[in-house]
């Protein structure tokens, strides 16, 4: 219990961080939708959406990879031998795939950036640096300095929102707000690389154990890949499809949408290195035991999020954007809004396969759900238009939840509690009948509307028993401390 207490503290921590990143994109989507053309905030969106993926792809899966080895390791020597190792690679790597991207840059930016040549250059800048700079942080993660990750995530989220707003404010458009991510990914570098020399200090690499890192890492390549697919292409396929100002109108509900996606970012990214560590020493009633409260109080949050930011959409939007903006957007929310709850799902469902090292079956899987998403992508899109992608994603993000849950089981099960699962849509609905009945419109009546209607959420799931008291009483527990 005394471990689970310190997964929470810690997850109450990342939470906190991943909150207010999380809202970042919506602190920033009144600024550049009102300040950008349509074209523009498009261009904005494919940019997040590159940023996204390039790591994914050109880093072999090693920043994962040292999560799950450098966890374990003790001695100094040792740490700096996989970190190093795996540091080289990357800049290798990253940087022959930055240094193409660049070349090749006026083809790229014809294709999927309204022909903005100079946006693509400066791209390929910030795609090489946010490579080390996505190593770094799962160092912190791996070593388990949740402090220092909070504090470099929050640096990061805080420059580059104060940078980019400055420069669109000011009136450099597109380009302005590209050089204040430029700008917010080099302070970073600087920062965390600093901390991560006077951990370990400097050393050259042998290479040791290259082969088993890159066995462990480079299948998760094309599931990251076919999982970026699922989660981002639509941004591409849109704008390919019906241009950028497609884009720029899809975009803002989908950052709505996908706030969902905050709930789990905690559990994301300490179950691995909690787990890992319960699950090396056999300790498997431990590992059940936190995959267990994990997914009940992701449920616990998750599901009423969702109901409640569906219906709110229109008017959110409203406030955030421009009306023309919500009316063509406020329909991507909800569909976005339950994918990203069975994301999350997911998300601890599929730490079984990684603690078993099963990592080419989570690959295959993301390469049906890709292949199934962008076929129906580009059938759904002309016909339904952008409410055509947000259906194809949730149907991906759906089959990907069922067919992991039936190769994860096999290995291990842990209680899902479906009435409690059942507890929490009841208590949903009538929260949303609530917000149904009050209709707010403007930010006062929305934030009021939200008090009140979590509160009645929590009241009716205390009353059908949701939580028991020992649940209460840890609860009670880490809070007070």
């Amino acid at each position: 219990m005394a471990e689970y207490k310190l997964f929470l503290h810690r997850v109450g921590l990342v939470a906190i961080v991943q909150l207010f990143t999380s809202l970042s994109g919506i602190i920033l989507l009144p600024i550049l939708a009102k300040n950008l053309l349509i074209e523009e905030y498009g261009i904005w969106a494919q940019v997040m959406v590159t940023i996204g993926i390039f790591p994914g792809i050109v880093m072999f899966g090693l920043p994962y990879t040292m999560v799950r080895f450098l966890s374990g390791l003790k001695t100094q020597e040792d740490i700096q031998e996989t970190f190093y190792s795996i540091f080289f690679l990357v800049v290798f790597t990253s940087g022959i795939a930055s240094l193409l991207f660049f070349i090749f840059s006026e083809t790229i930016a014809s294709i999927l950036f309204d022909k903005n040549v100079f946006v693509v250059k400066i791209l390929s800048l910030i795609v090489f640096i946010e490579c080390l700079n996505s190593l770094f942080t799962n160092y912190l993660r791996a070593r388990q300095r949740i402090k220092s990750y909070s504090l470099c995530i929050f640096f990061k989220t805080t420059i580059q929102i104060s940078i980019v707003s400055f420069f669109v404010i000011m009136g450099y458009g597109i380009s302005g707000a590209i050089t204040g991510v430029l700008i917010t990914q080099i302070v970073l570098f600087c920062y965390i690389f600093r901390q991560i020399i006077l951990d370990i200090g400097i050393r050259p690499p042998k290479f040791k154990n290259m082969k088993e890192y890159l066995k462990f890492g480079v299948p998760t390549v094309p599931g990251n890949f076919s999982s970026w697919i699922v989660n981002s292409s639509d941004r591409y396929v849109i704008g390919i499809l019906l241009g950028t100002a497609s884009v720029g109108y899809y975009s803002p509900g989908y950052t709505l949408g996908n706030i969902i996606s905050m709930f789990f970012a905690p559990l994301s990214f300490l179950l691995p290195v909690t787990l890992s560590k319960s699950y090396d020493e056999n300790d498997l009633e431990e590992v059940i035991k936190i995959l267990s409260y994990s997914f009940k109080y992701l449920m616990t949050i998750a599901i009423p999020a969702t109901f409640g930011i569906s219906i709110l959409s229109k008017p959110i939007l409203t406030i955030l954007s421009t009306p023309e903006i919500a009316s063509q957007g406020y329909l991507i929310t909800p569909f976005v809004a339950l994918g990203a709850l069975l994301l999350g799902v997911y998300g601890i469902i599929v730490q079984v396969l990684v603690l078993e090292k099963r990592t080419l079956i989570t690959g295959k899987i993301w390469i049906i759900a890709a292949i199934l998403n962008l076929l129906l992508n580009f059938v759904f899109i002309p016909y339904f238009g952008i409410v055509g992608a947000a259906i194809t994603t949730l149907i991906a993000f759906t089959i990907s939840l069922i067919l992991t849950m039936h190769y994860s089981f096999k290995f291990l099960k842990f209680d899902v509690n479906l009435e409690f699962i059942l507890k929490s849509v009841v208590s949903s609905i009538l929260m949303s009948y609530i917000i149904y009945l009050l209709n707010p419109e403007g930010l006062i009546s929305i934030l009021l509307t939200i008090g009140v209607c979590a509160s009645v959420y929590f009241i009716v799931l205390y009353s059908l028993k949701g939580f028991d008291k020992n649940e209460f009483e840890l609860l009670y527990n880490i809070i007070k401390h």
